[in-house]
């Protein structure tokens, strides 16, 4: 894979997921299974993206003020707990099988965040 054509796409995913706040993995893990990588490799690779992404964003949000370290400290603890469970069990699904699972998934969301009042 092109380095320049990652770097690209990591520019892209991170400038969406700090406006977003969606780390990245909306972009990234699509993207990637698109390119022919396993489910597993996909979600596994788009973490390692999503944490230097979190990184930085975290500290440019925190300067200007935007950061509740309690809200995100919690949401952290269940969300490290929570990522041990979904680990093993995207090793468990097939790669098809999830590639359908992590579109309802998006489309769930979005038709949830459009309709809303």
């Amino acid at each position: 894979m092109d380095g320049a054509l990652l770097l690209g796409i990591g520019l892209a995913a991170g400038t969406a997921a700090s406006f977003f706040g969606l780390g990245g993995g909306f972009l990234i893990v699509p993207l990637l299974l698109l390119w022919g990588y396993s489910a597993p490799e996909a979600v596994g690779s788009a973490f390692m993206a999503i944490l230097i992404i979190s990184i930085s964003a975290l500290v440019v949000h925190a300067k200007l003020g935007n950061v509740d370290y309690k809200i995100g400290l919690l949401l952290g603890v269940g969300g490290f707990l929570g990522a041990q469970i979904g680990a093993r069990m995207v090793e468990a699904v097939p790669t098809a099988v999830f590639k359908r699972l992590f579109a309802l998934a998006l489309i769930g969301l979005a038709g949830y965040l459009f309709f809303k009042k």
